[in-house]
């Protein structure tokens, strides 16, 4: 039987690089990887669907979900970017802001709302913090560059304020000259890797804090998932499970690779302790695919109904006896119940 011919648009990461270089196959597949920016992706699948696997913004897809929307996309529990997001927080030293519960009342930037390093931040001030989304103002921009917009239309309560910058300015320049009070951002803005003075991280011993959410909560942030084309999923009903276990391969040959203190496989000195206190914090599997701790929910979290959980694949995957465990399990995501308070 000749081999399902599919495109596989993901970003090239060590997780993935075995299906790229082709020493790991989809089994009853043959893939023709592209590899893609994330940002160009999403904006590429989301508005044409031109991808049959690719890697998606999983807060654009729970939104569309949560809405009844018909996503073209399947989601399958492969989790190709994972990031703790306690280091995105920026501020302005002369505004009081100190702790959390200082942004109540403050002026926040965001390049889009919806994103999920966004979506993630809002779920660690709320659920860790208690500060609403609701208790400061938002503005909306592009970071670097002026025009960056909203890639799905916001459903926002009226509690939520939110508007747009101008169009001939951007973040990074409200937050140097004092228009803006604090900044979330997945890269650091220039006013700060150019050392201006009194721009600083919310959390500067990010890494300490973020260790501590992970010893409390169990969660390491979910950013980007894989998504199947529905299409496929419900005519060849393997080819989810195929994925997954593509994928899961992929990396753990990664870890293998960055584990072997003979010979380093990145550029950096002390990869060995590195790995090391990893482990030592998050346990031997420290970037999970489908597990008890991917699936557990956060205590106040944010970023889904309840209704949303578990999340589901089509029937036709549902029904196959090749479809993943995750499926036919009570498997809710590490996110929020209240998505559209959002």
């Amino acid at each position: 039987m000749a081999k399902l011919s599919i495109s596989v648009a993901c970003k090239n990461y060590d997780r993935v690089r075995a299906i790229s270089d082709g020493r790991v196959g989809i089994e009853g597949c043959e893939v023709n990887f592209l590899d893609l920016k994330p940002e160009e992706l999403f904006f590429r699948a989301y508005r044409n669907s031109e991808f049959d696997v690719c890697e998606l913004s999983l807060s654009s897809y729970m939104l569309t979900l949560s809405r009844g929307e018909k996503n073209p996309y399947v989601a399958v529990p492969v989790f190709v970017s994972r990031t703790f997001r306690h280091s995105a927080i920026y501020m302005r030293e002369d505004r009081g802001i100190e702790q959390p519960a200082d942004l109540r009342n403050k002026r926040v930037g965001v390049p889009e709302y919806q994103v999920t390093a966004a979506l993630w931040v809002r779920a660690l001030l709320d659920g860790e913090y208690g500060v609403k989304p609701s208790d400061f103002e938002w503005l909306q921009g592009g970071l670097e560059e002026p025009g960056r917009v909203e890639k799905l239309k916001l459903d926002l309560p009226p509690s939520v304020r939110i508007s747009a910058v101008p169009n001939d300015t951007t973040l990074n320049a409200m937050l140097s000259d004092g228009r803006l009070d604090a900044l979330i951002a997945m890269r650091p803005p220039n006013c700060f890797t150019s050392g201006q003075q009194g721009i600083r991280r919310l959390f500067p011993d990010y890494r300490t804090d973020e260790a501590a959410y992970f010893r409390r909560t169990g969660i390491f942030p979910i950013m980007h998932v894989v998504g199947v084309r529905r299409a496929l999923v419900e005519s060849h009903p393997w080819l989810a499970s195929s994925v997954v276990s593509a994928f899961t391969e992929a990396k753990q040959i990664a870890i293998e690779e960055i584990s072997n203190r003979g010979a380093m496989a990145a550029t950096l000195p002390w990869l060995g302790a590195h790995i090391d206190e990893t482990v030592a914090t998050m346990g031997q599997d420290f970037w999970p695919t489908a597990s008890s701790r991917t699936c557990r929910p956060s205590r106040r979290s944010s970023s889904m109904p309840t209704s949303m959980a578990p999340l589901r694949v089509s029937s036709a995957c549902r029904n196959s006896s090749r479809r993943p465990r995750w499926i036919s399990s009570r498997c809710e995501w590490p996110v929020c119940e209240r998505l559209a308070e959002f």
